[in-house]
């Protein structure tokens, strides 16, 4: 028979269980609670994240192309698309696809050094995609060339990228050496523009839109370049991947064929100032440019890139409007210039992504049957 000492030690017995149990779900509570919180932050960031990447890029692109074509008849964009001359069009397309072939050509030329050989249509389709995907997330396209190198040549990820710096400091030369002949040929004309936008003023007018898409364009920059360093301190964290980082931005020290390297650099920009220059001929209104003032326009455009929106859609417009009609060429025309070409010229290289991307496709499926 059950004691009533027993009985009462059985029910305090019973109590403590309860108790351990409820401590026990409660900590198992809170623990789901805290990995519920951090998952949340997690996609929050993500979200943020892919916000500050794709979405603020357009929306700037947008508010300078607002800027820029406040008022501007979009029937005139019609007029403009019936005199182009075909001719001139096609033969700019010819050399705007010959840039993205000889820079495909070049970057296996810098990999050969670090011991890999990855086919020539490989490279130049990643640089198809490459182009193409910084249309959707702007400088996203170098880290693309490298995942397809990875992919279907086996080349690693952070030796390719290493050979990706040493091609963007030999690029940035030659734009600096572009710029200074350029700005040379026709210092007027461009202490005309530096003075219009609003930079300098000197007994003229300010122009409160071109301060205003200056300012925005820098501070695009200099969030990309805050961007850029903030990546860059995680990637030092890494040593094996920094060595092999190092190892291909030494890769021009060692490359055999040095004269090759700057012919098919000096090819890339001749073709992409040609791919510029001929759209001139393209329209009556801009036939009569100088070679100078495409120059000076070509370094313009270039430079109006950097800034961190698809294409450089809005700043590009900027600049080029903004030269030519110092050039004697009105608003309008100028206008419907920078719209189309920059449009076309942005639809071939989307074309080109597409096709880079069929092409690798094809290729691993025919691989694949063998």
């Amino acid at each position: 028979m059950l004691k009533k000492a027993d009985f009462l030690q059985y029910i305090v017995y019973l109590c403590n269980v309860s108790r351990i149990k409820s401590r026990h779900f409660a900590c198992i509570r809170r623990t789901k609670v805290t990995k519920t919180i951090k998952n949340a932050s997690k996609v929050v960031k993500k979200i943020f994240n892919y916000t500050i990447k794709t979405v603020v890029p357009l929306l700037l692109g947008a508010l300078i192309l607002y800027v820029v074509y406040e008022g501007f008849d979009f029937s005139q964009l019609w007029a403009g698309l019936k005199e182009m001359n075909l001719f001139w069009f096609l033969l700019s397309t010819f050399f705007g696809v010959m840039s993205h072939v000889i820079r495909g050509w070049r970057w296996k030329l810098t990999l050969a050094p670090l011991g890999y050989n990855p086919s020539a249509s490989d490279c130049v389709n990643s640089v198809y995609i490459a182009y193409a995907a910084n249309l959707v997330l702007p400088r996203v396209g170098e880290v693309s060339r490298c995942v397809v190198l990875e992919r279907y040549d086996k080349v690693p990820f952070a030796h390719a990228l290493g050979t990706l710096v040493t091609e963007r400091l030999i690029d940035t030369l030659m734009v600096l050496l572009i710029t200074v002949a350029a700005v040379a040929l026709q210092w007027q004309v461009f202490s005309n523009f530096i003075s219009d936008v609003g930079i300098s003023v000197p007994g003229g007018s300010l122009s409160l839109g071109g301060v205003a898409v200056v300012a925005l364009s820098v501070a695009a920059v200099l969030l990309l370049f805050l961007f850029l360093l903030r990546k860059l301190s995680v990637w030092k964290r890494i040593k094996s991947f920094v060595s092999r980082f190092a190892e291909g931005l030494l890769s021009l020290g060692k490359m055999k064929n040095g004269r090759l390297f700057m012919l098919e650099t000096v090819g890339i920009w001749f073709c992409y100032f040609m791919q510029f220059y001929l759209c001139f001929f393209c329209f009556g209104f801009t036939s009569g440019l100088s070679v100078a003032a495409g120059l000076l326009l070509f370094v313009a455009g270039s430079i109006a890139v950097v800034v961190p929106t698809p294409n450089g859609a809005g700043p590009w417009h900027f600049a080029i409007i903004s030269i030519m009609v110092l050039y004697g060429v009105s608003t309008t025309d100028a206008q419907v210039f920078a719209l189309i070409v920059h449009s076309t010229q942005t639809l071939l290289v989307a074309l080109l992504g597409i096709y880079g991307i069929a092409s690798l496709q094809i290729k691993a499926l025919r691989a694949g049957k063998r």
